[in-house]
């Protein structure tokens, strides 16, 4: 039976551009018909340097989005930077209707799906979000993540093994390790992927990842696509899958291959595995 779902999108990075909430609007019509409601917050539009709005007016919005018993799920507008920035203190303010939603980003939204996760709030993933649609066939993935969150769809969810997984942008992991946003990742799959960054700097994050004791009680690795690589000077004489390799190997943690994810229009669904309260 086809699914209906209520869905609010809010931004704590960057601004959304309005003419791409518009065509994401008229997509999801087209698509969904009357069986999709979505929303987009008037925060998603603000703009305050290089964010969406101030600290303040962010954390407010999702505060009210994720405590809004009338929709189903958050949809995070577009990364860039900003969701670790969000008031430590709403964490604490957020009702059952916040437990019960699902909540979709990817990118610089990795720091909040894994605050969410470590607090056990709804259900989290990984997956395509609004501001895709400004890439090159971005139809395709707006309409995949939207699929998974009215339909749960699970031809658009990234194949494996069955194990709980997580996925994050490799820069953001890194950075979150050590903060109230680290989830437990004992026992679960961890598949990352990134983007505009040289292959030294792809091998110091992981150097971090890998030396961290919760990311070595992980089941293993997976490679998603690291794309627009900036040239190396010198050349770094490595790919970044023998990168991925040597990590792995040195910290003793599996390496499983390739995963489809990335910084780009085929980026697969990765759901979150229940943890903390949500358990």
């Amino acid at each position: 039976m086809a699914g209906r779902a209520r869905i609010v999108v809010v931004a704590p990075a960057n601004r959304l551009n309005p003419d791409a909430a518009e065509r994401v609007a008229a997509l999801a019509r087209d698509h969904f018909g009357g069986r999709l409601t979505l929303d987009f917050h008037p925060q998603c539009f603000l703009s305050s340097g290089h964010f969406a709005g101030d600290d303040a007016a962010r954390s407010a919005a999702f505060l009210e989005a994720a405590n809004d018993a009338a929709f189903d799920a958050v949809w995070f507008a577009r990364g860039g930077y900003g969701s670790g920035r969000l008031d430590d203190a709403l964490f604490a303010k957020l009702g059952a209707p916040a437990r019960a939603k699902t909540y979709l980003g990817y990118s610089d939204l990795g720091f909040l799906l894994a605050r969410l996760n470590r607090e056990g709030v709804g259900r989290c993933a990984h997956g395509p979000m609004p501001a895709d649609i400004n890439r090159a066939g971005g139809e395709a993935a707006v309409v995949r993540a939207l699929r998974y969150l009215v339909d749960r769809d699970g031809d658009g969810v990234e194949p494996g093994s069955g194990a709980p997984r997580f996925a994050f942008n490799l820069t953001v992991l890194s950075n979150l390790l050590g903060t109230p946003a680290e989830p437990d990742f004992a026992g679960a799959e961890l598949l990352v992927e990134d983007v505009d960054e040289q292959h030294y700097r792809i091998d110091r994050s992981l150097l971090h990842v890998t030396a961290s004791p919760n990311v070595r009680k992980c089941a293993g690795m997976r490679m998603g696509r690291f794309s627009r690589i900036p040239e190396n000077d010198p050349p770094f004489e490595r790919t970044v899958e023998e990168i991925v390799r040597y990590w792995c190997g040195r910290a003793k943690i599996p390496y499983l291959g390739t995963a489809d994810i990335g910084h780009d229009v085929d980026n697969k669904i990765v759901p979150f595995p229940a943890r903390g309260a949500a358990a």
